[in-house]
């Protein structure tokens, strides 16, 4: 298990040396919604306006309120997965899944959606002229002061000394794209993204006004679980407020997450090759618990 913790911004994890790259899984997502909202910022997209070809918003898509459905539900997929079959093409994915109907109007209803994600991810290309991984350095990795993060793009980029070679996983399935890097550097974006280090305070604010989705989730340390803009949002056990994002793949989890008290900020990432989300996310929740109980 990889653990990387932060309080009011300062790493409290020794470094390593080689310090390994690891998938972000759905935590690129976080990413994706930072990078939207700064062409927001700058005035290239727009969060509620009409998107072209579509009937939903930006801030739907973010939000998953756009009424996508997400192919993670296709039995076919998992077993090409399973299989270590090459990604199908867009195309096929959305044919698979009769990705072009809604599931419900947009606005009325909430559904996680890899689809929408994909189509925030063609609208950042769409919005700079860049290819994603350029533009997302461009927009918020270099201004954030991340530079070990990268988007994989062949089965050879999920493999190393700590992974081994024996994820034979292409990150093509990954339809939105898959980042990779250390987690200390995923805790390290977090906590400057929430702090204000890129985006305006009301663009910062409306990332995360949050939809509640309903009461605690058993297995995992959610009471009051929501979801904002690109961020998993809500009360967990002990009265805390976290925001982030966890994210699992083929063999492995990712949790990242901030909690503020007051003044006390404290930040955590984890990546286990071990554990499930629920149990990745106590940890996380433990372990800023333990930084703001020993720091307040």
């Amino acid at each position: 298990m990889l653990i990387s913790t932060l309080f009011k911004g300062r790493s409290l994890t020794p470094s390593l040396q080689a310090e390994p790259c690891v998938p972000w899984w759905s935590f690129t997502k976080t990413v994706l919604a930072a990078t939207a909202l700064t062409l927001v910022r700058d005035g290239r997209l727009a969060l509620d306006a009409a998107l072209p070809e579509t009937p939903c918003t930006l801030r739907q898509l973010l939000r998953h309120e756009a009424g996508l459905a997400d192919y993670c539900e296709l039995a076919d997929y998992h077993a090409a997965v399973a299989k270590h079959e090459p990604a199908w093409p867009v195309d096929e994915m959305m044919q698979r899944l009769d990705g072009a109907r809604l599931r419900y109007a947009p606005g009325a209803d909430w559904r996680y959606s890899n689809v929408g994600y994909m189509l925030v991810a063609r609208l950042i290309e769409r919005a700079t002229g860049l290819p994603l991984e350029e533009a997302l350095r461009q927009q918020v990795l270099a201004p954030l002061g991340i530079s070990a993060v990268r988007l994989a793009s062949k089965r050879a980029d999920l493999h190393g000394d700590y992974l081994g070679d024996s994820l034979n996983y292409d990150p093509g399935w990954v339809y939105h794209g898959l980042l990779i890097g250390p987690v200390s550097q995923a805790a390290h974006l977090l906590d400057r993204l929430l702090a204000g280090a890129l985006l305006p305070a009301e663009l910062l604010q409306e990332m995360q006004v949050t939809k509640v989705l309903g009461g605690p989730m058993a297995g995992r340390p959610w009471i009051a679980p929501g979801y904002a803009l690109g961020l998993m949002r809500g009360a967990v056990e002990g009265g805390l407020t976290l925001a982030g994002h966890t994210g699992c793949g083929p063999g492995s989890v990712v949790a990242v997450y901030r909690c503020a008290v007051g003044e006390a900020v404290a930040c955590c990432a984890v990546f286990s090759m071990e554990l499930d989300e629920g149990s990745v996310e106590a940890v996380v929740v433990r372990e800023i618990r333990k930084l703001l109980e020993a720091r307040c």
